[in-house]
């Protein structure tokens, strides 16, 4: 496998945001989105065998009372490295719970049943439009999670319209609308968490705003947290 980083840190996003949790971050992406706020991890990394990355996390998870037992896996895509569902496995089998970051292209089904899958679908203005597989909508169950980045009221209505026409909320256990957090470089301009949440309560959705936790705590432009 090719890692970028292993690490521990609060989970910033879905229905575990402030839980200790132990990340490891692939390296590779196969899309471009317009406000990816992790590039750092297309290219590099480090070489490392399942075994070592499960030896890592073991060691920054700690044991006793205090062990980390969150663990999510990331990237860049982590579902592009064929080793991605053995990790997922070894991790579940050492008593983790295990979330996985994907980004709605590759499909889900690959991995063991019991990882909770949050999968991202790419509204218009990600620059990456129609790229959801949609084999994934009966992958997921309601341990899942289905997760819309939204930067404009265009990408709002994208978003309010995918998740009626698919029933989302029937599917999954949340369906989560997060803003755009703006660029620190001002390279693409966020979206307020106020007027998204206005639009969702002025339209009644069944969804939860989802706010980027560790981008409050830390500088966002941070790495390794």
């Amino acid at each position: 496998m090719v890692i970028t980083e292993i690490f521990k840190s609060i989970q910033g996003e879905g229905t575990r945001a402030g839980l200790p949790c132990i990340f490891v971050r692939f390296t590779g992406c196969n899309l471009r989105c317009t406000w990816c706020d992790t590039a750092y991890a297309f290219h590099g990394g480090t070489k490392r065998s399942v075994e070592e990355a499960l030896e890592q996390v073991r060691s920054l998870a700690g044991d006793g009372a205090g062990r980390v037992s969150l663990v999510e896996i990331t990237g860049g895509e982590p579902l592009l490295q064929p080793e991605t569902p053995a990790l997922a496995e070894k991790l579940l089998a050492a008593g983790y719970t295990v979330m996985i970051e994907t980004s709605g292209e590759r499909f889900v089904g690959t991995l063991p049943r019991e990882v909770i899958k949050i999968v991202d679908v790419k509204c218009p203005d990600s620059g990456e439009p129609d790229t959801f597989d949609t084999a994934n909508l009966d992958a997921v169950d309601r341990k899942d999670e289905i997760k819309f980045v939204i930067a404009s009221r265009r990408d709002y209505d994208f978003a309010r319209d995918f998740t009626a026409r698919h029933r989302l909320a029937e599917r999954v256990h949340q369906v989560l609308f997060s803003p755009v957090f703006a660029d620190p470089e001002g390279r693409w301009p966020g979206l307020t968490a106020r007027e998204l949440a206005e639009w969702i309560l002025g339209d009644g959705l069944p969804v939860r705003l989802g706010l980027q936790l560790h981008k409050f705590i830390w500088d966002p432009a941070m790495k390794g947290v």
